[in-house]
């Protein structure tokens, strides 16, 4: 028949149930013990921890209160529940908060490789554009901040972000407004690189064409600072939403009335241009307003705002005595910002939403190595879609 000693760990825990004060040297046990042996000690390990008191279990081991029924939390600290309104957090203390992000790179997960942007993206506030005519407007913008990361470091604090461009928002925006803030951005995030995109809703008011009414056309707008390996790009990006009648769609229905007396009429769809120009060094200031003539100049098809009977009328003429395919409209775009000497380099993403297909018709232009990419974003054609 077996006796305590060939279980020593039963030895261990009747010593401590009766109270000796003894100090227990645990090691490794001589051999495995059996499922029946680990049964029986945490058996009289729980008969111990519920005839002594809390502050006896937690001098052996906080942990054996969780294998007690009923008081699995009992040595769980009791936390305060009300929210502590005059707490105040000085230097100290905020020393000594965990800061995961500039944790060392051994807590880097994943490739210790460098990432190209990282920061944050559509963080909203007022901020103020200058207008051609010399007034100043204020609009709700959306901007997005990114900077370099090296790969030996862990992580950015992103809010620096948001309050390294709030130090500039109370100022009326301009690239050299921008380009302060990518300079705080590259010093308070220690970073080589770094990219600030400002996106907005600008509006704009238009005439219509014959009926002498007026109202505003609105245009999604960004503008975009990049520095990368040391060179500081300006970028202006515009959607221009117009209509394009299909060239071979007109000669069809005029077609078909000339030799058959049918009548037919073009197909004509709503159609999304997103165009996007750097700007020269030390050029002259490129507007809003001068890109947005520029685009209706190149295709003067724009969609309309106010519009009576004989503006409907005008409206179907000028696209009559304008029709064009997607790479007409591609190449249109490309002779303006060509002949213009604020642009360098440039990109047109074209989209004719078809009224005949059930697909679109797409083309892409680009000129000088800013805009030049072998890839396209997947879903790329998909945004160039205006809701109204």
């Amino acid at each position: 028949m077996e006796n305590d000693h060939d279980h020593p760990h039963v030895e261990v825990l009747r010593a401590a149930s009766k109270g000796d004060d003894m100090n227990i040297q645990t090691g490794e046990p001589e051999r495995t013990l059996t499922h029946a042996e680990a049964a029986e000690a945490l058996a009289l390990l729980r008969h111990w921890a519920g005839q002594v008191s809390e502050e006896e279990v937690a001098a052996l081991d906080p942990l054996v209160s969780r294998l007690v029924p009923g008081r699995e939390l009992s040595n769980y600290p009791a936390l305060a529940r009300a929210y502590p309104e005059e707490f105040e957090v000085d230097e100290t203390y905020k020393a000594s908060m965990p800061d995961l992000q500039n944790g060392p790179s051994s807590l880097i997960k994943g490739a210790k490789r460098a990432i190209q942007h990282v920061g944050i993206s559509n963080f909203r506030l007022p901020i103020r554009f200058h207008r051609r005519d010399g007034d100043d407007l204020t609009l709700e913008t959306s901007v997005t901040g990114t900077v370099s990361l090296e790969a030996e470091k862990k992580g950015i604090n992103m809010s620096r972000i948001m309050r390294t461009f709030y130090k500039h928002a109370e100022k009326t925006f301009s690239f050299e407004v921008i380009d302060a803030a990518l300079d705080a951005y590259k010093t308070d995030l220690e970073s080589f690189d770094a990219r600030i995109m400002m996106r907005t809703s600008f509006p704009m008011k238009v005439d219509s064409l014959r009926s002498g009414l007026s109202g505003y056309q609105y245009y999604d707008i960004a503008l975009e600072l990049i520095e990368a390996d040391g060179v500081r790009k300006k970028i202006v990006h515009l959607d221009y939403v117009y209509s394009s009648t299909c060239p071979c769609s007109l000669e069809l229905s005029e077609h078909a009335r000339q030799f058959r007396g049918q009548l037919a009429t073009p197909h004509s769809q709503r159609s999304v241009a997103r165009v996007s120009v750097e700007m020269a060094q030390d050029a002259d200031i490129l507007w809003f307003e001068d890109l947005i003539d520029m685009c209706r100049a190149a295709v003067p098809t724009e969609t309309q705002v106010m519009v009576k009977r004989e503006d409907e009328q005008a409206f179907a003429e000028l696209n009559a005595a304008n029709p064009i395919f997607v790479e007409d409209a591609a190449r249109l775009f490309a002779e303006t910002f060509q002949a213009d000497k604020r642009i360098t380099d440039y990109r047109v993403i074209a989209s004719h939403q078809e009224s005949l297909h059930s697909h679109d018709a797409v083309s892409v232009l680009t000129e000088g190595s800013t805009f030049d990419a072998e890839s396209l974003d997947p879903r790329l054609f998909a945004t160039l879609f205006h809701v109204g």
